[in-house]
C-alpha cells in the first residue's frame, strides 16, 4: 500500500493566517485539512497560528510557510555558464551587486533557468534566479511556528508558492493537458499583489506591487463615507451596491492594473514573447469590476482561478462550503502544501 505523506501549508498574510493540509498517497493528492483566522496584529501571530491549528485539527505538525516583503530580494541575473557546484560558490560574490543588505545578514539560494533566453544574451551566459532573505525574518518566522507547536520543514517565498499552486492546478485539471503557453499569475492580497509570469511550470519573472485589498477598502471608505469596518464588509458583500463599489474603487484598480501592465511590458521587451493569459487569485481578486478593468488595461484574457477546484477533499475533516467560499485566498497556502511532493 502507498505510504501517506502530509504537509501543512501555512500562508501568513498581513490580515489573515490561512492553512491547507495536503496528503499525498502515491501521487494522488487530497485536502485533508483547512482553517483560517484573522490576524489582528504582528504580536498576535503565535496565538493566531495556534488557533488555526486547533480549528483545523490537522494530522501533521510538519509545516511549510513563506516570506515576502522588502526583506526578501528576488533577482533574475545573467552569469557566465558554469557547473552547479561552481554556481553555488560564485553566487555569493555575484549577489553583492543586487542585494541592499550585508551578505552575512541574509540567506541565499539560486537556481539555473535552463530555457530562459533573454534578448541580447551571449551564448556563454545563463539566466540565474537569485533569492536572498534576511536571516532575522527567517528566524522570527521559525520561532513563531515552533512556539505554536509546529515543525517547519520549508521556508518558501510567496510568489514561488503561488507558482507551485498553479503548477498543481495544471497537473490536476484537464483544461491544461498538453497546453504550453505563457501565463501570468496575479495574487491580490491585503497589502500587496504578487505577480508571477510562468512558462512550462517555471517562473521567469516575479514582482511585488504594494497595492492590495486594503487600498480598495480605503477607497470605499473615503468615497462612501463609511468607517473601515463597514467598507470592508460592503466590499466583501456588496448587497446591491455593486455600482457604488465599482465607481469608488476604479482609480485604485486602474493603478494596480497599470503596475501589472508595466511588469508585462518589461518582461515582453526583455524576452520578446507576450503573456497569453492572466489568472487572478487572492481576496482582492473578487472585487466588483476588477477583472473587467484588468482586461481593458492589459488587452488579455483575465480569469479568476480556484486552487482547490480539482483536488479531492476529505469532507469528514474539511468544512467544504467554507473552503470553497474562500478558495481564491488559498492559492499560496495550497502552493506551500504542494511541497509535500518534495
Amino acid at each position: 500500500m502507498a505510504k501517506k505523506r502530509s504537509l501543512l501549508g501555512l500562508d501568513i498574510g498581513a490580515s489573515m493566517v490561512k492553512a491547507v493540509e495536503l496528503t499525498d498517497t502515491g501521487g494522488m493528492f487530497s485536502i485533508t485539512g483547512y482553517a483560517q483566522r484573522p490576524l489582528e496584529s504582528k504580536e498576535a501571530l503565535t496565538e493566531t497560528i495556534k488557533a488555526v491549528v486547533e480549528e483545523g485539527a490537522f494530522k501533521t505538525k510538519r509545516v511549510s510557510t513563506a516570506v515576502s516583503g522588502r526583506s526578501v530580494i528576488v533577482r533574475y541575473v545573467n552569469m557566465m555558464k558554469m557547473a552547479d557546484e561552481e554556481l553555488r560558490s560564485a553566487i555569493k560574490y555575484e549577489a553583492d551587486k543586487y542585494i541592499p543588505f550585508e551578505i552575512e545578514d541574509v540567506i541565499l539560494d539560486c537556481l539555473r533557468l535552463e530555457e530562459a533566453k533573454e534578448r541580447g544574451m551571449a551564448e556563454n551566459e545563463m539566466k540565474v534566479l537569485l533569492v536572498a532573505v534576511k536571516k532575522s525574518l527567517i528566524d522570527e518566522r521559525i520561532a513563531a511556528l515552533v512556539d505554536a507547536g509546529l515543525r517547519p520543514v520549508v521556508i518558501d517565498v510567496d510568489c514561488f508558492a503561488l507558482g507551485n499552486a498553479f503548477e498543481l492546478k495544471m497537473l490536476s485539471s484537464p483544461r491544461f493537458a498538453g497546453v504550453e503557453k505563457l501565463d501570468a499569475l496575479v495574487d491580490i492580497g491585503a497589502n500587496k499583489t504578487n505577480i508571477n509570469i510562468m512558462k512550462k511550470q517555471v517562473s521567469y519573472f516575479t514582482r511585488e506591487v504594494y497595492i492590495g485589498g486594503n487600498d480598495f477598502t480605503d477607497a470605499i471608505s473615503h468615497r462612501l463615507s463609511l468607517d473601515l469596518h463597514e467598507a470592508e464588509a460592503l466590499k466583501v458583500k456588496p448587497a446591491g451596491r455593486e455600482a457604488d463599489i465599482e465607481e469608488a474603487t476604479q482609480q485604485a484598480v486602474e493603478d494596480l492594473a497599470n503596475e501589472v501592465h508595466l511588469s508585462f511590458d518589461y518582461y515582453e521587451n526583455q524576452f520578446d514573447e507576450e503573456v497569453d493569459e492572466v489568472f487572478l487569485s487572492g481576496g482582492g481578486a473578487k472585487l466588483v469590476g476588477l477583472a473587467q478593468i484588468f482586461e481593458r488595461a492589459l488587452g488579455k484574457k483575465v480569469s479568476l482561478w480556484d486552487p482547490v477546484e480539482d483536488l479531492e477533499v476529505d469532507s469528514e475533516k474539511v468544512d467544504v462550503a467554507a473552503m470553497r467560499e474562500n478558495a481564491p485566498r488559498l492559492a499560496i497556502a495550497v502552493g506551500l502544501a504542494a511541497r509535500v511532493t518534495g
